[in-house]
């Protein structure tokens, strides 16, 4: 079963802090010390990825690992790994740089200042041949709220409630503001050409985006499809959930793609269902699992919940087979109970303030990755393959 799945990997980006859940900046001195790990522009936050892996129990180990020999670095310094995709506590109002001699770094602060100064994860799905990989990366991008609206975790900024579930996606610069819905690897070449000489993006990787082909030689040598709408899914195990959804949805159109690739079955154009596409993005940053989406077949509303509702149980057989349905169980709780910042709104509704909200969840965090490594260690963890 495991040969069948997808290799995958994660860019993971947190924030360091005090326990009480104040940002501290420590992103370049960690990133000197420790293996790994690199610093993102802003001081406040760092990145680590896990290497190509099929396996989802073996990708938990890799999410687990860096962030144990991480946390023994920070504690001796007072701090911890602080859960949340943006500045809960503050300071957005000004940029800390991890490199302040790099020029990369200074076009950045300069063209975006602190809209970039967010923490996510990007979920790197494997697939070589382009046909497929370019129907999977339409299919994705259509579907690309689904995912926002389940990993939605940042409704906070500068200590205040910004009255939405995703801070971090609408106040995020997208680069270009609009990117078509690429009918082959062709197209995607000579789009990104286009862009790069017109300077709407500074080089290759900035193309900022809900999901864009991934690889070594971009635009030409691809490998894999890369989702970035997600914010931070600080438990591993609900990024795992996300993340087998998200595979199962590419496992479905690879096996079959014409009645699941937007452009053979939908009764939109491909310049609707972009803007559909990102039209749905935006209402999921402000609602999420509440928000009322539009499907890409025919442009209907439906609630972002009973759309996925939809799909898990059309997904089931197909979880059963691959030996998924441990990986993916998790969302049945999240659907349930709600993702992290419906979770944290509903503890600010009822009083809580957002220091004491933030705090408790990254005492939380460090619990539930304990109790995750020594799962681990029991027979029990083998039921995630």
């Amino acid at each position: 079963m495991a040969a069948a799945r997808l290799l995958k990997g994660f860019e993971v980006e947190m924030y360091t802090g005090r326990p009480d859940g104040q940002v501290v900046g420590c992103a370049a001195e960690a990133a000197a010390a420790l293996a790994d790990f690199v610093t993102e522009p802003d001081n406040r936050n760092l990145e680590y990825t896990t290497p190509p892996e099929p396996s989802y129990r073996h990708q938990l180990e890799l999410l687990l690992e860096p962030r144990r020999r991480l946390r023994a670095w920070l504690a001796p310094r007072g701090l911890t790994l602080l859960p949340g995709s943006t500045l809960s506590l503050g300071d957005s109002h000004r940029f800390e740089r991890s490199a302040p001699e790099n020029p990369y770094h200074d076009t950045i602060e300069a063209a975006y200042g602190t809209r970039v100064v967010t923490a996510s994860v990007h979920i790197n799905l494997g697939i070589e041949a382009m046909q497929p990989l370019f129907a999977g990366l339409r299919l994705l991008r259509c579907e690309a709220a689904l995912l926002l609206a389940l990993s939605a975790s940042s409704p906070f900024l500068d200590g205040e409630s910004c009255g939405v579930h995703s801070q971090r996606w609408l106040q995020f610069p997208l680069t270009p503001p609009q990117v078509p819905l690429f009918t082959d690897h062709a197209h995607y070449i000579r789009w990104m050409e286009e862009q790069l000489a017109a300077g709407a993006m500074f080089n290759v990787r900035h193309l900022w985006t809900s999901v864009r082909p991934n690889g070594d030689d971009r635009p030409h040598d691809l490998n894999r499809v890369e989702l970035r709408i997600c914010d931070l899914i600080a438990d591993p195990l609900e990024l795992l959930a996300v993340t087998a959804f998200a595979e199962l949805r590419l496992q479905r159109i690879l096996r079959d793609p014409e009645p699941h690739d937007p452009l053979m079955c939908s009764r939109l154009g491909g310049a609707e269902l972009a803007a559909l596409a990102d039209a749905n993005d935006r209402a999921a940053a402000r609602s999420s699992l509440e928000s009322t989406l539009c499907h890409w077949r025919d442009g209907r509303p439906i609630e972002a919940r009973r759309w996925l509702e939809q799909e898990l149980t059309e997904l089931a057989p197909l979880a059963s087979e691959l030996g998924l349905s441990t990986a993916l169980s998790p969302l049945e709780t999240l659907l349930e109970h709600g993702n992290q910042a419906m979770r944290w709104q509903k503890r600010h509704r009822r009083g809580e303030s957002i220091a004491a909200i933030v705090a408790s969840a990254a005492a939380e965090l460090a619990e539930r990755e304990e109790q995750l490594m020594a799962w681990l260690a029991t027979d029990a963890s083998h039921a995630l393959r």
